[in-house]
């Protein structure tokens, strides 16, 4: 106005002053990814846990299966299995024939125990101990005239083995030791009879 002089009030003129700031924005809730985590975690336990019991439930319905096929009994050290495949049995006994052992005793042998049959469902096994007071070397010559040309030898210091094949069946097998420290220095004879009832 004239006539007036402005004062400097220190307020600024209308207009001046900066714009009110825009409200804030809400923000929204974080995500819920820990809660998240742990279902996925705990699901994968669950299925974890089920599959376990599922798998000693089926070991368990194994060995049920098996107990209920196999049947066994024993009687003076002998026993007897049957099973699906074929019974299985085995007895010890000292006194043998020489066809079940697929060779001759060898003359004068006294037998000790520890024999043994045994039948399988794929064939059979005797098995005889003897013992005598010749020597290795006598024992040994008289099963290589048993046996022949046709068996294999193998000949030590104090043991020796005679193997004799007989087809794709039969295999018969001696065994002679003699070790002054053992069987009261006598000689032992060993006698393995296996048969295999396989086909050709």
């Amino acid at each position: 106005m004239p006539g007036y002089t402005q004062v400097n009030t220190g307020v600024p003129p209308a207009g001046a002053y900066p714009p009110p700031a825009a409200p804030y924005a809400q923000m929204a809730p974080p995500a819920k990814g820990g809660g998240s985590a742990v279902k996925i975690i705990l699901i994968v336990l669950a299925i974890i846990i089920g599959l376990g019991i599922l798998g000693a439930g089926a070991v368990g319905f194994m060995v049920w299966r098996v107990a209920h096929a196999i049947h066994t009994h024993a009687k003076n050290g002998d026993f007897s299995i049957n099973t699906p495949g074929g019974a299985l049995s085995a007895s010890t006994a000292s006194s043998f024939t020489a066809e079940e052992l697929g060779t001759d005793i060898y003359p004068g042998a006294q037998a000790m125990k520890g024999g043994m049959r045994m039948s399988l469902p794929t064939g059979s096994i005797v098995s005889g101990i003897f013992v005598t007071s010749d020597s290795k070397d006598q024992v040994l010559s008289f099963y290589k005239g048993k046996f022949g040309s046709d068996a294999s030898v193998f000949d030590g210091s104090d043991s020796a083995m005679i193997t004799l094949k007989k087809g794709d069946k039969e295999t018969v097998m001696v065994t002679i030791s003699n070790r002054p420290s053992e069987n009261d220095g006598r000689t032992k004879i060993s006698i393995v009879h296996t048969t295999n009832k396989g086909s050709s």
